[in-house]
């Protein structure tokens, strides 16, 4: 039964598939967020571009850098460029008079950029194989990650909370209005 998910290689087809469905949903949020009139739409886009991050780093087996992922980009990110569109007192509802008038050349030099980038990324990654991490390997580096948090930097990571939630009481306060 396992034969049937295993490919030459080693590595799992199930794996595959789910890199390809979460990096299907990536471009999609990505192409939305370029695409949206919204503004606050665009955001909630990229909320799910950041999401499917963290989840090709599940897949990658680095569970601490996803957990940071969520917390850092999704949580602390997005939460500010919510607050800077709200303080701005952006326009929140649909943008009609967005000037699009660059399109003409915008879409040949992506095109162009992206078949530069797909031709660099096969060439040199056509033989490239990376050794699997041991289970021991992946427990440790979480391990002394959160060692090293919660031990020797105890002390600046505390202090670094209480600044980012200083910075969100005045980011209430400014936003309140009188």
């Amino acid at each position: 039964m396992t034969a049937l998910f295993a490919s030459d290689h080693g590595v799992n087809v199930a794996q595959n598939v789910g890199f390809y469905i979460i990096a299907a949903a990536m471009l999609w949020g990505a192409f939305r967020v370029v695409t949206t009139r919204n503004v606050v739409h665009a955001a909630l886009w990229l909320v799910v571009v950041l999401g499917g991050i963290a989840a090709q780093y599940i897949l990658a087996a680095a569970e601490f850098v996803a957990i940071s992922q969520v917390l850092v980009y999704i949580g602390a990110v997005m939460v500010l460029f919510l607050f800077g569109i709200m303080l701005t007192r952006a326009t929140i509802g649909e943008e009609t008079d967005v000037n699009n008038q660059g399109w003409a050349i915008g879409i040949p030099v992506g095109l162009l950029m992206f078949g530069v980038l797909a031709y660099v990324t096969l060439d040199f990654t056509e033989d490239a194989t990376l050794p699997e991490p041991t289970d021991e390997q992946i427990t440790g580096a979480t391990m002394a990650i959160s060692d090293a948090y919660l031990g020797d930097y105890l002390v600046p990571l505390i202090a670094v909370s209480f600044v980012l939630l200083a910075a969100a009481i005045g980011a209430i306060v400014l936003a309140r209005k009188d």
